[in-house]
């Protein structure tokens, strides 16, 4: 790269330092790229600052995911977090892995944790069992067991778990914005109130749907965030006018926090949230076994989300060595599991990579420069947590049904003439939601596969320790009826 010879030394000197740190010329890239890269990136994925408050937090403690004893995480807090955990692990991602791959709080994980496990433990105990889920990923990736496993689940129940999740994220935004809601007598669900979209709060949601689908169908960068902007705009436009107010208040008010501008923009993070975590808790309150299944469920998430973002980018960046694989791939999996274990120590929830920065890469970025340049931003977010509390749940709800639809795509990949297939993969993508579980329809999935495999003669297709996992998710579906025989 010629430089002018006007150019200062030091500049000079940290420019070539950074290109050979890096490999940016050796990868086909520029600092041009990179810089543009890691801001388009952070767009891309900056929602995640808004959204994981909403999803693990609240404002108040009727307008928040309550704990087994009725505590709830601070929205403010919880945004604050979310935006130091991604920049340090993104800038950590960068610069051990030389990847230009984003990370930050799973959106799969932090719904889980929110329905599934808090009504059963404390979240401090929930952040704990996700960092355990981290330590033992760290182990899986350091002593290499991790590919291992990953090699011992078929391909087609791994995409079977990715549009499972998707599906249930998708169903949770749908009953979050009203636009799917219980009914008295007859069927479990229904459209609305009473068949109908009957509340203004419900519309904005298929506004704010229909926005991000346009904004992602024409590929415009950072469509999650400016879809989530904008319908939060028209929510505080609808709110001044009609002041429609809370929904426990009003019927047909907004589910949870109200729109309304923010008092101020700018302020001091709040960080109080770091270190609120209850290692073992858990195990003494809901037994070893029911905390040993929810970490099982945790650690399979996390590991398969993250195992086939990173193949998949690697691929879309052209960085995939001649055999297909990832470069410095151990190293990026313990940073990864590093990232499960910050987020949950900061109470965040589980850190991970995300597919989101398939948009950096499409901009040109190629080393972990670009994640430097994606991780400061993150920090500086960290500033603006008053925005979050702008934001209703019917605008985050039509952000889940987009990224819920965005995992459902893979399901093309699955071959359901294949009946020895179909069934479980129907049976782990169905489930999920319909038992409100991302753990049940994993489980019913792998009991499912070794089962109709064996006995229609494939057993071959079965690896030994799929036995191992499918007969542990028998003692945990039995769980209850085994506690009360064994008197616990």
């Amino acid at each position: 790269m010629t430089q002018a010879t006007d150019t200062p030394p030091s500049r000079s000197g940290l420019a070539a330092t950074l290109d050979r740190y890096f490999g940016i010329t050796k990868r086909g890239s520029t600092h041009g790229r990179e810089f543009r890269g890691g801001l388009v990136t952070f767009f891309t994925m900056a929602y995640i600052v808004v959204l994981n408050p909403l999803i693990i937090g609240g404002f108040s403690k009727d307008a928040a995911a309550l704990d087994v004893e009725g505590s709830w995480l601070d929205a403010a807090q919880v945004g604050a977090a979310t935006s130091l955990t991604a920049g340090v692990m993104t800038i950590l991602f960068g610069l051990i892995a030389n990847l230009p791959y984003g990370i930050a709080a799973g959106l799969g994980i932090n719904s889980f944790l929110a329905v599934s496990v808090v009504g059963q433990v404390t979240w401090a105990e929930a952040m704990g069992l996700v960092v355990i889920n981290g330590v033992i990923i760290v182990i899986l990736a350091s002593t290499g067991l991790r590919t291992l496993v990953f090699n011992a689940v078929p391909r087609q129940l791994k995409i079977a778990i990715t549009v499972g999740i998707g599906l249930f994220i998708a169903f949770i935004g749908l009953v979050n914005s009203g636009f799917v809601t219980g009914t008295p007598a007859g069927p479990p669900v229904q459209l609305g109130s009473a068949g109908s979209v009957a509340t203004l709060p419900t519309l904005t949601f298929v506004i704010g749907l229909i926005l991000m689908g346009v904004l992602m169908a024409r590929k415009v960068r950072g469509a999650l965030l400016i879809g989530i902007v904008g319908t939060t705009v028209l929510a505080i436009a609808l709110e001044a006018l009609l002041k429609l107010g809370p929904a426990f208040e009003n019927e047909g008010g907004w589910s949870l926090n109200v729109p309304q501008i923010p008092g101020q923009v700018f302020a001091l993070p709040d960080l109080s949230l770091i270190g609120n975590v209850d290692l073992f808790g858990s195990f003494e309150r809901i037994g070893a076994l029911g905390a040993t299944m929810l970490v099982f469920t945790l650690v399979f998430t996390n590991f398969f989300d993250a195992m086939g973002t990173l193949t998949g980018l690697t691929a879309t960046a052209g960085l995939a060595d001649k055999n297909g694989d990832v470069p410095r791939l151990k190293r990026a999996l313990i940073v990864e599991g590093v990232g499960a274990i910050a987020g949950g120590a900061a109470s965040v929830s589980s850190n991970t990579i995300f597919v989101d920065s398939a948009s950096g890469v499409g901009e040109g970025a190629r080393t972990g420069l670009a994640n430097v340049y994606t991780g400061l931003f993150f920090v500086m977010a960290m500033f603006l947590t008053p925005l979050t509390q702008a934001v209703p749940l019917e605008v985050a709800a039509a952000a889940l049904v987009v990224v819920g639809a965005m995992m459902m795509a893979q399901i093309k990949e699955i071959d359901f003439a294949d009946f020895s297939v179909a069934l479980p993969a129907f049976m782990t993508i169905a489930v999920m939601p319909f038992t409100y579980s991302i753990a049940n329809g994993i489980g019913a999935g792998f009991i499912s596969w070794v089962l109709v495999q064996s006995l229609s003669g494939n057993w071959r297709r079965v690896s030994p320790l799929l036995w191992i996992v499918a007969l542990g998710f028998v003692v945990y579906f039995a769980r209850g009826p085994l506690e009360s025989v064994l008197g616990l």
